[in-house]
């Protein structure tokens, strides 16, 4: 058995065994006949020779390791065998001699790195490389020793273990590894033992668990230790390796101190003006525990003056905060003695023994004297006083005492920022208030002044109220407009009217309504009193007449119920207006009067004005058609000038040449009728002339020659829509070339003889519908007949 073999020679000692040689036989199937190239395969009988194959790690000589040898028995000696080795570390690491089988390995080996190397090894004919044997496999196995120490991958540690905990309590456990092999000897035994750290902790040397050495360790004493723990390989023996690491142990906080006051007795000062809420004092327990373990409550167990002072704990000082509750007053009392005590707010049961866990003591407050200012005996004084008070009249009085025990003298003055208009004045000895100015309830009906000591800033508060008389007249609530239908009936209601006032008796406003003896007994209006601060306006007669009198005024006297009473009398403006069916006004006020009315020299005066803007008229229509009249051009005259004459939209930089007289006189020598004579147009015309319908220009004046080519052109044009504007006339025939309807021209619509058939119109779309429907008639009726 191979693998029986190969646990065999592991477990020998390399030394001892390096000579040992082992033979092992190989059954074959059929013997050894003929000198076939693989008769190494076939051959009855054939073994190899091994010798122990460990190799020890880390080897530092200057020749190559013998390793072992290979042999097999079919290599008779006389060279035809060679041996090849292949595999892990074959050639590299490993060699073989050839000839002999010996192996050697040529570098160090490191176990850590690789702790086995498999190789195959084979014997082949030296001359046909045809193996002699098959191939066999076998493993090289890496020798260990002790060349790694221990080493604490997790360090280095951070601990920690209650203060004052018992002997013997775990703390933490710390765990060393090493890469030696932990099968083979004791390289890889690790104990552990303390190097610093006596005599507060210990460790456990194969668990590495470190416990207190001590009991009731104090943290307030001492509350970080740094251990320093080893880690030794080959079971702590001499000539094992070590590693190292440190521990660092924190005590952590437990309630084993009370609070103390540092001192048994405090004293402050405050004065007596301190205000409420205000901090008296702060007072501090020391405690050696930190964070939940030093928290504490504070209070105030007995003293003199209950309710003056609270006592809160400041959350993060944990300082005793005293507070002033109530006013300190020294004529009063001027200290206070307090008992204060400080308990622990967590108290840890198993500390109980060391003793209660508060602390008392006693803080004493002495109240400072201050000068304080006045004290008015009502902070709010009110007074009234009418409006109609003289000057100098008393309103009232405040009065102030000195709180300190001097009793100074006090002096009174008012604030002039409440009172701007210096109203009022006080006595700045009696503090007697009195009015300075005449009052108006109406202006200002309250007065808020403040009264102080400007020697020591004593305030006060007077209300003055001024109280109403009887000094308005009531007036209209609001200008009416009052509006009264032509149609109106006797006894209708056209206006309801109410008042105002700027009084306010306590019993409330009460008016009385009446027309004012003017118009008490008027033939038109009357007023009635509704008894409820209102009253009513009402026809008497009906038939008004806006012709007759457009407006009517109604004074009314309105009285007040105050004593005395008071009245005014306003006016109503009534405006008499044409209404509908329904009693809405359509228009209101004065008509103009017809001429039926007027006087016979008004009548002449304004027949004087007609006939001067007649002869006015038919001046300037005399001058103006004088202006025109040379509208046929003389014979002296230049054809030409004439036609610059005239305003139009001629043909621009193309009408470049003006007409030619010896044109104009050969004018029966021409052409077709349809061609124009001064351009040539693009599009024929769709309408002609007979040819005996043009008169002979050769034996007529020039000026009856250039009116007859006139009037020729102008019917040209009314009948040609293509033509373009070459000239004057043809410019009221032609509205531009973007139109697709050409020319629309309607001079020929002058002319009751026209023939032009406007029926095309018809098919130019809904933009010519009105054209097409005044000119497109069959009958050929003019519009104009």
């Amino acid at each position: 058995n191979w693998e029986a073999a190969r646990m065999a020679f592991f477990f020998l000692d390399c030394y001892s065994a390096r000579r040992l040689q082992v033979r092992f036989h190989l059954p074959s199937s059929s013997p050894r006949s003929d000198p076939d190239p693989w008769e190494g395969l076939h051959r009855n009988k054939r073994s190899w020779v091994w010798n122990q194959f460990f190799v020890l790690e880390e080897y530092t000589g200057n020749e190559p390791l013998y390793v072992g040898k290979l042999h097999s028995d079919v290599d008779k000696g006389d060279g035809k065998v060679k041996y090849v080795l292949s595999g892990e570390g074959a050639t590299s690491i490993f060699t073989i001699d050839e000839n002999t089988g010996d192996i050697h390995a040529t570098k160090r080996l490191d176990r850590e790195a690789q702790a086995y190397y498999t190789l195959q090894a084979q014997a082949v004919d030296r001359l046909t490389n045809i193996p002699v044997e098959p191939r066999s496999e076998f493993v090289v196995k890496v020798q260990d020793i002790n060349d790694n120490e221990p080493k604490f991958l997790d360090g280095p540690y951070l601990a920690g273990v209650p203060e004052m905990s018992p002997l013997g309590t775990m703390v933490v456990q710390v765990a060393a590894t090493d890469a030696d092999d932990p099968t083979y000897g004791n390289s890889a035994r690790v104990v552990y033992s303390i190097i610093h750290g006596q005599p507060y902790f210990s460790v456990e040397p194969k668990t590495g668990v470190i416990r207190t050495a001590l009991p009731n360790m104090d943290r307030e004493t001492r509350d970080q230790y740094v251990l320093v723990i080893q880690a030794k390989d080959m079971v702590g023996q001499m000539g094992g390796l070590s590693g190292t690491t440190s521990v660092t142990v924190t005590l952590t906080d437990v309630n084993d101190n009370p609070p103390r006051f540092t001192h048994k007795n405090y004293q402050y000062t405050v004065p007596e003006s301190l205000p409420l809420q205000s901090v008296v004092a702060r007072i501090k327990a020391a405690d050696a525990d930190i964070g939940s373990n030093a928290e504490m409550d504070f209070r105030i167990m007995d003293g003199d003056g209950p309710g003056m002072f609270n006592i809160t704990t400041d959350e993060e000082t944990q300082d005793g905060i005293i507070i002033l509750l109530k006013p300190l007053d020294f004529e009063t009392k001027s200290s206070f003695s307090l008992r204060i005590e400080a308990t622990n707010r967590n108290i840890d049961s198993n500390f109980l023994s060391l003793g209660p866990f508060s602390d008392t003591t006693s803080v004493k407050v002495t109240v400072e004297d201050v000068n304080e200012p006045p004290v008015f005996s009502s902070p709010l004084s009110k007074m009234v006083v009418s409006e109609d008070a003289r000057v100098g009249t008393s309103i009232g009085r405040v009065s102030a005492h000195d709180p300190d025990n001097s009793n100074n003298g006090i002096r009174y003055s008012i604030d002039r920022n409440t009172d701007l208009e210096r109203f009022f004045n006080v006595d700045a000895m009696s503090g007697v208030i009195s009015t300075a100015k005449s009052l108006d309830r109406e202006a200002n009906s309250v007065h808020n002044l403040t009264i102080f000591d400007p020697t020591q800033i004593g305030k006060g508060i007077s209300l003055i109220t001024v109280s109403d008389i009887n000094d308005n007249a009531p007036v209209f609530a609001i200008d009416y407009e009052t509006l009264l239908c032509e149609n109106a009936l006797p006894g209708q209601v056209i206006q309801t009217i109410s008042a105002v006032d700027k009084d306010e008796p306590l019993s409330g406003h009460r008016f009385y309504f009446a027309l004012a003896a003017p118009a008490a007994g008027n033939l038109n209006f009357t007023l009635r009193d509704n008894k409820d601060n209102t009253a009513s306006v009402l026809t008497k007669r009906g038939g008004f007449r806006r012709r007759e009198q457009p407006v009517y005024r109604l004074p009314v006297l309105i009285v007040d119920s105050g004593s005395p009473a008071l009245s005014s009398t306003n006016t109503l403006s009534v405006r008499v207006c044409d209404c509908d069916s329904d009693g809405v006004a359509l228009s209101c006020g004065a008509v103009a009067y017809t001429a039926t009315g007027l006087s016979t020299g008004a009548l002449l005066a304004i027949l004087g004005c007609i006939m001067t803007l007649l002869v006015m008229v038919l001046l300037i229509v005399t001058m103006r058609r004088r202006r025109k009249e040379p509208l046929i051009l003389e014979e002296e005259r230049d054809i030409r000038e004439n036609i610059v004459r005239y305003d139009d939209e001629g043909g621009g930089e193309e009408d470049t040449e003006a007409f030619d007289m010896v044109t104009l006189r050969n004018l029966n020598v021409i052409r077709d009728p349809n061609v124009r004579r001064d351009v040539t147009p693009d599009t024929p015309t769709f309408f002609h002339y007979p040819s005996t319908s043009r008169p002979s220009y050769k034996s007529l004046p020039d000026n009856v020659v250039f009116r007859e080519f006139i009037w020729e052109r102008l019917k040209d044009a009314d009948v040609d829509p293509s033509a373009p504007p070459y000239d004057s006339l043809q410019t009221y025939a032609f509205e531009g070339s973007g139109s697709v309807a050409e020319s629309l021209s309607s001079l020929e619509s002058l002319s009751t003889d026209s023939d032009q058939n406007y029926d095309y119109l018809s098919n130019w779309g809904p933009r010519f519908k009105k054209l097409a429907d005044l000119y497109g008639n069959s009958d050929g009726t003019s519009v104009f007949s």
